[in-house]
């Protein structure tokens, strides 16, 4: 039985992404052990993958060097025997654990020298591979195999269990009519984000319809939930910066369905097979889209658009701004019959 392990990404919807990996070599390899090394939060969607055998903390945060602690955990590794690792980061610091570690092969794409430390190196073609499950799955096969047709797609676990367990926390009765999921945050910066004031819109259109709306995020999208709630007084219910990841993940799996800017929170909502209104103003779907028949991607075509920047570099922020509620609206009426609990 072969044991392999996985350096994993420093970000949620990468993580998510990851799971195509991991679902391909299992359909190569069933026995094969998959052990993925990653950041402590990461904990609760790789536990939620079913490919994944175990998950090893990695205590260095994204960013940081920390030679000594990598080479401590290194050594902790070499009892482990592992036959493979991969490689999903392009850094040459998130090489260095497998090879002090002693794994016999080390794959990863070329970067930044790394062919000093990976002995199995790939050399990216982008117009090959534009997706970055593409540039995941291909690190499966040998260099020069194809593809897999079709793509798994990433799908998370959840269960009846889990659900009661979290709706009792909270003390949130179990829907009984539709619920919309508002994402309205994105860590990668403000220009990811869609208004604050058109969720408003779109949440105080669907309270008329009677529907539930439920906010999520994190603690630094606070701010944003809290002028959500004033404007729409108080009539949604904010989860913003209260619950846990595996606890989104149980929460959002009982969404009708979810409106999210290109975030980590999108991935999770495409993995747990919900319908998807995903908002791309800076970044660009050809690379990231979410993983789901159904999503349905929102965007303009702005001259100025992907600029891949945090913040608007024109300061106009046309991307979002002219991707009014209304065409949202729209969409969301293509969903079609929601009443499905």
């Amino acid at each position: 039985m072969r044991k392999m392990l996985v350096i994993g990404p420093a970000w949620v919807g990468d993580m998510v992404m990851a799971q195509s990996l991991f679902m391909l070599l299992k359909q190569r390899e069933p026995d094969l052990v998959i052990d993925v090394l990653a950041p402590a939060w990461s904990a609760p969607i790789l536990g939620r993958m079913s490919e994944v055998s175990a998950f090893v903390e990695m205590p260095i945060t994204h960013g940081e060097l920390k030679l000594g602690e990598r080479f401590r955990i290194a050594q902790s590794l070499r009892e482990k025997r592992y036959d493979q690792a991969i490689v999903l980061p392009n850094s040459f610091k998130s090489a260095l654990i497998p090879w002090w570690a002693r794994i016999p092969k080390r794959t990863g794409w070329a970067r930044e020298l790394r062919s000093l430390i990976l002995n199995d190196v790939r050399y990216l073609d982008e117009k090959r591979y534009p997706l970055m499950i593409e540039r995941f799955m291909a690190l499966a096969l040998p260099a020069d195999d194809a593809l897999p047709q079709p793509y798994p797609y990433p799908a998370l676990r959840v269960s009846a269990e889990s659900q009661r367990a979290v709706l009792n926390k909270y003390e949130i009765a179990r829907p009984t009519k539709p619920v919309l999921a508002l994402c309205p945050g994105a860590e990668f910066g403000p220009a990811k984000r869609w208004p604050e004031e058109y969720f408003v819109r779109i949440a105080m259109a669907k309270l008329y319809d009677d529907w539930d709306v439920w906010l999520f995020g994190s603690p630094k999208e606070k701010t944003i939930a809290d002028m959500i709630m004033q404007q729409t007084q108080q009539q949604c219910l904010d989860l913003v910066g209260r619950t846990r990841l595996e606890e989104v993940i149980d929460l959002l799996s009982l969404a009708t369905g979810v409106i999210s800017n290109d975030s980590g929170l999108m991935h999770i909502a495409a993995a747990l097979q919900k319908p998807l209104l995903a908002i791309y103003g800076p970044t660009s779907p050809h690379f990231t889209p979410p993983l789901t028949a159904q999503a349905q991607i929102l965007r303009l075509s702005l001259d100025c658009q992907p600029c891949f920047q945090r913040t608007c570099p024109l300061q106009h922020h046309r991307c979002m701004r002219d991707l009014t509620p209304e065409k949202i609206l729209t969409a969301m009426a293509k969903w079609g019959p929601v009443m499905s609990i």
